[in-house]
């Protein structure tokens, strides 16, 4: 459904340093700048991008808003959390853990990068 999903960021370096270790966690490479100076990670399921707002005010967080990262495993839902914590992300809501709902079980882990964006790894444990 999405081709890609771009956040913005006040401190770019800090944010990539953030992404760098938590989408790296996740088995994600180093991100492509453009001559922009923003920053793409490109998978196979799509692209992620971090940028300086276009309009030159300061990039803000949307309350209610989440982005979610899939993860392979438990493991790499810790990985990633650990990751995060240690480059300037802050933790928010539960512990990392298992939250079920609607007959589905997911592993879980939330996070504040550090512009204040919600992000989230998500692994879906099968039946």
């Amino acid at each position: 459904m999405f081709s890609h999903v771009m956040l913005g960021a006040n401190d770019l370096q800090a944010s990539k340093q953030f992404y760098d270790a938590t989408l790296g966690a996740l088995g994600h490479g180093e991100p492509v700048q453009d001559p922009k100076g923003r920053y793409f990670y490109r998978t196979e399921s799509g692209v992620f991008g971090i940028t300086d707002p276009i309009n030159g005010e300061p990039a803000t967080h949307g309350n209610g808003s989440t982005l979610g990262f899939a993860a392979t495993s438990p493991e790499a839902v810790d990985a990633w959390h650990a990751a995060g914590l240690a480059n300037g992300g802050t933790d928010c809501e539960d512990p990392p853990g298992i939250r079920e709902g609607s007959g589905v079980q997911l592993y879980i882990a939330y996070l504040r990068d550090p512009a204040g964006n919600k992000v989230c790894a998500l692994h879906r444990v099968p039946k």
